[in-house]
Order: C-alpha cells, then sequence, then structure tokens
C-alpha cells in the first residue's frame, strides 16, 4: 500500500477512520449549527455570546483534563470512548429537541456547550493515545496524519451541508443528525478485535498520579517550550468559529450558506496539510515553529481582505498553517512520550490547547463586538506571530533541548529496523534527528 496510507493496511484502523468519517461530518456540521443559532437566532449577533458559548464547550478540559489522563492510563481506552462519545451524542439530541419545540433559550445552549465539554474533557485523551493501540508505534505518524486528513475532508463537507440544511430546515434538525452520527463511532468501537490491537503498559493505581504526570512534564523542556507555544496559539489563533461568524455576517454581510462555506474553504488548506503529513516519517520541529509563524501572518493577511471571497481565499492558507502545527505537535507526544504518560501529557496538552481556547474565544468575541469583526482577526494573527517568533528565538538560543535528543531516537530507530543496531528498543526511547529535519509536536 502507498506509504502515505499504510496505516489503512490494518483492519481495526479502518474501522476506525470509517466511524469518525460519518461522526466527524455531524460534529462541523453542528459546530456550525451552534454558533449560526447563538449569533442569529438567540441574539442579535452578539459574538460575545458566541465567544462564551465556544469557550464554555473548551473550559472543562482545564480542570478535568489531568484526571480524564490518569484513567486513560489505567483503564481501557476503548471503554472510555464507548461511554464519551454515548455521552456526546446525547448533549446533541438534547439541544436539538429543544430547538425543534420552540424550548430553545441561550441559558439551554450554554449548559449543553459545558456538558459536551464535560464529556469531550474525558473522550480526548483516551482518543489520542487509543491511536498507539490501533496501530502501534511504527505507524503512528501515519495514523495521527490520517486522522487529521479525515477530519479535515468531513470539514470539507459538513460546514457546507450545514449551510444548506440551515436555510432549509432549521439548526434543531442539523443537532439532531449530530447525534446520531456518534452511532457510527460506536459501531467501529464494538467491531474491532481486541486480539489485533497494540495495548500499552497501564498506569498502576496508587495516589498523586496527576502529580507525577506534571512531574514528567516538567522534566521535558522541550515538551514544556511546544505547550507554552500551543496555549498562547489556542487563546488567540483558534477562534475561527467566533472570528468567521463575526467576519461573514458583520464585515460582509452573508448568510447560514456562505458561513458554512468559509469553514469547507479553510478546510482545503488543512487537508492538505494534512495528506503532506501523512508522507513524513517523522516529527519535526521546524514545522512546528513555522506553523506557528505563519499562522499569525496568514491570520493577519486574512483581517485586512476587501471581500469576502478574498477572506475565503486566505482561510486556505491559514488552515494550511494551522493544521502543520498542530499535527506536528500531535506526533512529538505520541512518539516521544512514555507509554504509561501518554494518556496524562496528551490530556495536560490539550488542558493547555482547548482550555487557551476557552479563555480566547470570550475575549476575541468581546473585541469582535466592540471594536469590529478585523480587528478580533488581527489581533490573534499579531498575538499567534509573536509568540511563534519569540519561541524561535528561545529555540535557538537553547538548542541542547531534550526534544533533540528525543526525537533523534527515532532515526535511530529506522536504522535498526533496517539491521543497523538492536531491533527490541521500547517506544518510550522515540526521537529524531538532530540536523534541520528533526522537530516534535502533539494531536488535535
Amino acid at each position: 500500500m502507498n506509504k502515505m496510507f499504510r496505516a489503512l493496511k490494518i483492519r481495526n484502523y479502518r474501522l476506525w477512520v470509517a466511524g469518525a468519517l460519518v461522526s466527524n461530518v455531524g460534529t462541523w456540521m453542528q459546530r456550525v449549527a451552534q454558533d449560526w443559532l447563538v449569533l442569529t437566532v438567540l441574539t442579535d449577533h452578539s459574538g460575545t455570546a458566541v465567544g462564551i458559548t465556544t469557550g464554555l464547550q473548551f473550559l472543562p478540559i482545564m480542570f478535568l483534563g489531568p484526571y480524564a489522563g490518569v484513567l486513560a492510563d489505567r483503564y481501557r481506552k476503548r471503554v472510555i470512548l464507548l461511554w464519551t462519545q454515548t455521552a456526546m451524542g446525547l448533549c446533541a439530541m438534547a439541544v436539538g429537541v429543544l430547538v425543534v419545540t420552540g424550548w430553545a433559550q441561550l441559558w439551554q445552549v450554554y449548559v449543553a456547550a459545558l456538558c459536551l465539554g464535560v464529556a469531550s474533557a474525558f473522550d480526548g485523551p483516551a482518543r489520542q493515545a487509543f491511536v498507539s493501540e490501533v496501530v502501534g508505534s511504527e505507524d503512528v505518524p501515519n495514523a495521527v496524519a490520517l486522522n487529521a486528513a479525515s477530519f479535515n475532508i468531513t470539514r470539507l463537507a459538513g460546514p457546507g451541508i450545514a449551510g444548506v440544511l440551515i436555510a432549509w430546515i432549521g439548526t434543531g434538525p442539523v443537532f439532531l443528525l449530530n447525534a446520531a452520527s456518534f452511532a457510527a463511532v460506536i459501531l467501529s468501537l464494538w467491531r474491532m478485535r481486541s486480539a489485533e490491537l497494540f495495548p500499552s503498559v497501564q498506569a498502576p493505581s496508587g495516589k498523586h498520579q496527576v502529580v507525577e504526570g506534571l512531574r514528567y512534564l516538567r522534566g521535558r523542556p522541550d515538551l514544556m517550550l511546544i505547550l507554552a507555544l500551543v496555549g498562547l496559539v489556542g487563546i488567540f489563533g483558534m477562534n475561527f468559529q467566533v472570528t468567521n461568524a463575526l467576519m461573514a455576517t458583520a464585515v460582509f454581510g452573508q448568510g447560514p450558506g456562505e458561513y458554512g462555506l468559509l469553514g469547507s474553504i479553510m478546510a482545503v488548506g488543512t487537508l492538505s496539510a494534512a495528506l503532506l503529513a501523512a508522507r513524513r516519517q517523522g516529527p519535526r520541529l521546524r514545522l512546528v515553529l513555522g506553523g506557528a509563524i505563519g499562522l499569525g501572518v496568514f491570520t493577519l493577511a486574512g483581517s485586512v481582505m476587501p471581500s469576502f471571497w478574498l477572506y475565503a481565499a486566505s482561510l486556505v492558507l491559514v488552515g494550511l498553517a494551522s493544521l502543520t502545527f498542530l499535527n506536528s505537535c500531535n506526533t512529538s507526544i505520541q512518539l516521544s512520550v512514555e507509554p504509561q504518560f501518554r494518556g496524562r501529557v496528551l490530556a495536560l496538552y490539550m488542558a493547555v490547547m482547548q482550555g487557551g481556547t476557552a479563555l480566547g474565544a470570550p475575549l476575541i468575541g468581546w473585541i469582535g463586538t466592540e471594536f469590529g469583526a478585523r480587528w478580533a482577526v488581527a489581533v490573534g494573527g499579531i498575538a499567534v506571530f509573536a509568540a511563534g517568533l519569540f519561541a524561535l528565538v528561545l529555540q535557538s538560543r537553547h538548542s541542547g533541548l531534550k526534544l533533540r535528543d528525543r526525537l533523534r531516537g527515532v532515526s535511530l530507530r529506522r536504522s535498526v529496523r533496517n539491521g543497523r543496531g538492536a531491533a527490541n528498543q521500547t517506544p518510550s526511547s522515540v526521537t529524531c534527528r538532530e540536523d534541520s529535519s528533526s522537530s516534535a509536536a502533539i494531536p488535535s
């Protein structure tokens, strides 16, 4: 099989991808429907309300993420996912029923977003770490990239479909369709063959496991740099739901179809980045830093675009840079963190990224409401560019970061498999070359 799609040779992974394709279409449809419901039905184009809704959806990961990581390290990830996917489907169903029956109010959407956030907080670490159990360590980089490609294929279709359906039948049925789509993931989990999984070493039960995860992370300055950058990018650069909604309605005067189209156009860039990542053999630090800097530059450029279609075109580059950044971060953690800590470190990563979005979305929404949508986009672009540039300077001054040593092991292991060394090194030693092709990153 073509090396770009080599992880698909594994039956369990094919099931996982198929279920995710269906469910993620529904997820993107609901994201558009939720923003449109809050922005145009429950409020009078309040960017602040949209930001609060988005923030509530990501806020729980900040507080629950470390404990969710402990669960992912201690218990069967497949069972955790069955429960969390069911819970998220029920959240979507509840909002859909409220909207269809005419009972929906803004506070109810806030509560539903918070409940969805709680379920997602426990789902995320288990889902990200589960990839390593489905395909095994050698195919992890390819599987992570294909996951991103799958997610962004649905991003091409989901927002556009949502825009058409909202104009045709309203937002309520879109929530109900998303609720039904979770059945695809649940079915794929049930059909997997347990004997063909690659279960990781489970962390022993005991006290202070969250503290142990934090202590492990503190001893990895390479990952600390990445998490700091991810947090800043999450606060200022990952608020596309808010900024695109404001730009489409307040600046360009467009409707739900055009707003949904912005998400699909942006997915052209993210899908391209995911497919390029699928061809790479391992993570590279330069892609983390370059992705952050590029995201800042392209976001800032989008803030001054004079027409709807030029703004839409700029989102292709925004999508390319954002996915390059996030995919590189994801792969680094999957490959360089010891298996018994993987769930906890992934949980902390997601807490920083999504927690940053929870803090940033209301702020960006407020800026858009008070000073205009273009300022909301521009402030995010400037902040992300500055964060990426600072990280680049910091890394160049401290080139001895452990990440380089950790990542060197990636090329070492490949040499081992080619017969140039001991063949039984553990995944915990994974790292990459120190030359210009080295680097690391984390999942989405």
